[in-house]
């Protein structure tokens, strides 16, 4: 009887030890199975990328140029120095110019269609700029836009597959850097390059202590106000030729 036990209790082990044994291989396998899936993905994914290279070459030194006179957007590649790309564009208008300065790309983007296929961010302090496509093809080559740079969708697709995010990108406006084709007068609401530099020389005179963010807001006017009481100036939110001279900004060509 004992000998029975023993030999019932030895099949026992031996079946949960074959049992063990094979969780332990499924499991393994698994991995295996797993990893393999894995791996096929990505090698996938970087063939596909490396034809995405081949049609895009990846150029390593790109610089974005628009002229907002001629309306105009030149891709230059700076190794070479040689112009890869000339489009077409669209400018802010008068009261909503695109923002003169030196800048760069920080964010890209998909959108629908109904507003333009892509977008590319630029770091302009004050206000929310970019390179976008439109959904207003008429548009393009007048001063039409809010601020932004459009572009036809097809043009901007295609400049979006090159260049990258930290691409820098300069917005010429004239002769006059920041103050483009001359002096705009400036009222509370206004946005913009002249606005910046205008809050630049008034914080280096001590007049202005607040933020330098191109924006002439409900702060500012107070500051405005003290600048002409104290330059026996005539008293208005304006900031027009005469607070200019008092400021010391001059226009040379």
């Amino acid at each position: 009887m004992l000998k029975r036990w023993a030999v019932w209790i030895a099949i026992c082990i031996l079946c949960i030890s074959i049992l063990f044994c094979l969780d332990i291989f499924w499991k393994h396998m698994g991995k295996k199975l797993s990893v393999h899936v894995k791996v096929h993905k990505e090698d996938e994914y970087v063939g596909w990328e490396e034809k995405k290279i081949q049609d895009n070459p990846d150029y390593k030194n790109l610089w974005i140029f628009i002229d907002i006179n001629e309306k105009r957007l030149e891709l230059i590649d700076l190794d070479r120095n040689e112009i890869l790309k000339k489009y077409v564009i669209a400018s802010g208008k008068p009261n909503t110019p695109s923002p003169i300065g030196n800048w760069k790309i920080i964010g890209k983007g998909r959108w629908g269609k109904g507003f333009g296929t892509r977008w590319m961010a630029l770091n302009v302090p004050w206000g929310r700029y970019g390179i976008h496509g439109t959904n207003k093809p008429n548009s393009i080559g007048w001063a039409a836009s809010h601020g932004c740079i459009r572009m036809r969708n097809q043009d901007i697709e295609e400049l979006y597959k090159i260049v990258k995010v930290g691409t820098p990108v300069t917005i010429w406006g004239g002769p006059f850097g920041a103050f483009g084709n001359g002096f705009r007068v400036l009222k509370p609401g206004y946005r913009g390059s002249d606005v910046y530099e205008v809050q630049r020389y008034m914080k280096k005179l001590g007049y202005y202590p607040g933020w330098v963010d191109g924006i002439y807001g409900e702060g500012m006017k107070v500051y405005v106000i003290r600048f002409r009481k104290k330059h026996n100036l005539k008293i208005t939110h304006d900031i027009d030729r005469e607070f200019y001279k008092a400021l010391g900004i001059e226009l040379f060509e």
